[in-house]
């Protein structure tokens, strides 16, 4: 099995692609970023595609890819990095064009994009800005997954809650240093309090990484489980922690 992952040097990304890499159903994992990813380096199943324009796919790349069924899409950035119009751009944009070229891949393609909690297919006078592009991005990829042309697509918008990587000491030497927010979260102990008082609200990135590939790498049916909506194609944190089992 064949299998696209972004945002391999980001968190998530580096969840799911350990869980690639111990998968031995996965076969070849093609990589695509901007920069090196020395998660991979020394497994001979990984192809790391350097790749600077994501809104293009030209035929030079879909040739390294091609006869992948699957993709994680876990490339993204916090709202409070960069200026608006590059959000929507790196969230929305990158995502949908993605999408569309990946759907000429295979008759088949399962295309998990990493959203979060806070996103929202009908936001209010009080949704934030992230949560808005990102519920934009759920929506019209539901409705891409169902025009003529890219039929071939089964989609599925995936919203972790925090994501926690305390456990998973795999990933420690890739995960990146926490940006400023994060770094003042850690040291006042929220995440630690959540893990105790509210665990639902907590995403673990073993757990996380482990459903995220599982959905790449399935039969792209609806998800019948409790947390799951969106045509069982939208999963909560809840419903990714029901998959998990914990």
């Amino acid at each position: 099995m064949h299998l696209i992952l972004t945002g391999a040097t980001g968190l998530v990304g580096s969840a799911c692609l350990h869980r690639m890499l111990v998968n031995e159903t996965i076969t070849k994992v093609s990589v695509l970023s901007r920069r090196p990813v020395p998660q991979a380096s020394g497994h001979a199943k990984v192809n790391v595609i350097l790749h600077k324009d994501f809104k293009e796919y030209p035929e030079n790349i879909l040739q390294q890819i091609q006869g992948a069924t699957g993709c994680v899409w876990a490339l993204g950035v916090s709202q409070n990095d960069v200026s608006k119009d590059l959000y929507e751009e790196i969230t929305y944009a990158y995502t949908l064009a993605a999408a569309k070229a990946f759907s000429t891949l295979a008759s088949d393609f399962n295309f998990v994009y990493v959203s979060g909690e806070g996103a929202t297919t009908s936001p209010g006078a009080f949704t934030p800005f992230f949560g808005r592009v990102k519920g934009r991005t759920e929506a019209d990829l539901l409705a891409l997954s169902k025009q003529a042309g890219t039929t071939s697509l089964h989609v599925y918008s995936v919203r972790p809650g925090v994501v926690d990587a305390k456990f998973h000491t795999e990933i420690h030497p890739w995960v990146p240093a926490p940006k400023f927010v994060p770094r003042v979260i850690s040291a006042l102990g929220v995440v630690a309090a959540l893990r105790g008082v509210a665990p639902g609200m907590v995403a673990p990135t073993r757990e996380l990484g482990d459903v995220l590939v599982r959905l790449a790498a399935g039969d792209g049916e609806p998800v019948v489980e409790k947390g799951v909506d969106g045509e069982g194609r939208t999963v909560a944190n809840g419903g990714v922690r029901e998959m998990a089992g914990i």
